[in-house]
């Protein structure tokens, strides 16, 4: 039998949740389908900071019941959905059709590395990581960036043994080699061993934990548990896409300026390629306003925020130096460590970290900017408006801010920008 509801969204995590959500208190008639936790495995953002501060005293559970529940006019339903046809979606055995359209927010799936040994042990993955109702002993993460730093940082803190192995010379290559030395030096200060430039040729489960085994004949490591980092593409395969006119083996789900993925059809979060949660909300943001038919802009995130939740907090903007003089840019840059009348910053953080500032010499503005610290987020707005914007330094300088303590830093570093 079909059910008639108006708007069907598949999956429930950050962004999915949040169009459930909005359409319901529009007044529409709303299903989600989501086959694991309501709200996703990961934390929203600033929590992994709250818990490595000792704010959190455990981790995630599950947040669903077996069966459908609904809340409000949200009807909740525990499953695999699976498009079946425009506007069609079915779940175990029943059939939706949604009289605005679906929208598709299932996440992306983990691309495994080519590691021998690896796709046959059980390997965890952030998803599993940020379920597990148990802390196990020791922990080896493969591969860093923001997610694996922020999830070692975590772990050690709950007194778990980390060790990181990163084939790379920095944990975090996409960001300036500042914050990558700041983010070590906090693991290494929080017990994490950091192997970087460190490749892995074999891994290996023995049903009670991991071996790894490092490229250059080095010493083995074993731990309890193996979390593997890794890129990630959309899971299309077995979710009907064909039946909608995508391509199942396409890596990302396209869309247009208003998050159409086709008629009756949008998609948000990882699911058309991989974003952090805040440009995720936004999609959810301008799609919600699309379904429901008021006007607005097209989406526009080409120079999105980045931030890593660790502590301290790594935030940026823009481009980095590196970035900016590939692009033959005349640069001018300043960095200024964070401004200390003390060791302790917010929640008893360390009062440690910088603003990096990177200017195009020629126009005077700013096209990339970096701000570490214990409030390295909030500090980072204003200057995220600045690159947004193409502010001229100038009057940047002639701003008052309006949290002085916070921004003395920033004032400075615009001062060392000549």
């Amino acid at each position: 039998m079909n059910e008639q509801v108006d708007v069907v969204v598949l999956g429930l995590g950050h962004a999915g949740g949040y169009v459930t959500g909005a359409l319901a208190e529009s007044g529409l008639d709303v299903v989600g389908i989501e086959p694991r936790l309501v709200g996703g495995e990961r934390l929203p953002p600033g929590c992994f900071t709250d818990v490595t501060t000792g704010s959190v005293s455990g981790f995630p559970a599950a947040r669903l019941a077996a069966g459908p529940v609904a809340v409000g006019r949200v009807g909740f339903v525990h499953g695999k959905g699976r498009l079946s046809g425009p506007r069609r979606v079915t779940v175990g055995g029943r059939t939706f059709r949604p009289r605005k359209g679906v929208v598709l927010a299932t996440g992306a799936q983990p691309r495994l590395p080519s590691v021998r040994g690896l796709a046959g042990t059980p390997y965890w993955t952030d998803r599993n990581a940020l379920a597990t109702m148990e802390l196990p002993e020791s922990l080896i993460v493969l591969g860093s960036g923001g997610l694996g730093v922020e999830t070692a940082q975590l772990f050690a803190r709950f007194r778990c043994a980390v060790t990181v192995v990163e084939r790379r010379p920095r944990l975090l290559p996409q960001e300036e080699p500042e914050a990558s030395t700041l983010a070590e030096r906090a693991l290494r200060r929080d017990g994490v061993t950091v192997l970087s430039s460190t490749g892995v040729s074999e891994v290996g489960h023995d049903g009670t934990g991991f071996t790894v085994r490092l490229d250059g004949g080095r010493e083995p490591l074993r731990a309890q548990r193996l979390l593997v980092t890794m890129e990630q593409e959309a899971g299309l395969v077995g979710l009907g896409a064909d039946t909608v006119g995508l391509d199942a083996r396409a890596g990302a789900v396209p869309t247009d300026g208003q998050m159409r993925a086709g008629k009756g059809l949008w998609a948000v979060g990882d699911v058309t390629g991989p974003v952090s949660s805040d440009v995720a909300s936004y999609q959810a943001e301008v799609t919600v306003r699309d379904i429901l038919g008021w006007p607005g802009p097209d989406t526009g995130y080409e120079k999105p925020a980045r931030l890593v939740f660790t502590d301290p907090e790594i935030a940026a903007v823009g481009l980095t130096e590196r970035q900016a003089r590939n692009q033959r840019l005349r640069v001018r840059t300043s960095l200024l460590p964070v401004n200390s009348f003390g060791s302790r910053g917010p929640r008893g953080r360390r009062r440690e970290g910088f603003v990096k500032l990177v200017e195009d010499a020629d126009r005077g503005v700013l096209v990339g900017a970096t701000s570490a610290g214990p409030a390295g987020a909030e500090v980072l707005y204003g200057l995220n408006v600045a690159v947004h914007t193409a502010m001229s330094v100038e009057r940047l300088r002639s701003w008052v801010p309006a949290c002085l303590p916070f921004h003395r830093t920033v004032e400075a570093a615009l001062g060392g920008l000549g």
